[in-house]
């Protein structure tokens, strides 16, 4: 399960992507989501990492695109 999700914009300006930061398994993460919904890995790759994509997917939906 995925704790302390956090985001916040990429660029400055209204251009979309945003950088995410979690902890998963008491590792703290931190990505760099593109407007396609692409993840880039900035610090490490966590286990699971499908299952870790879909739940950032999920909470990227609901707390941008409502």
């Amino acid at each position: 399960m995925i704790q302390h999700f956090s985001f916040k914009p990429m660029y400055s300006d209204e251009l979309p992507g945003w950088v995410v930061t979690f902890f998963y398994e008491r590792v703290r993460y931190k990505a760099a989501y593109e407007k396609d919904g692409d993840i880039r890995w900035i610090d490490g790759i966590p286990p699971n990492e499908e299952n870790v994509k879909k739940m950032i997917h999920e909470l990227m939906l609901f707390h941008v695109y409502e």
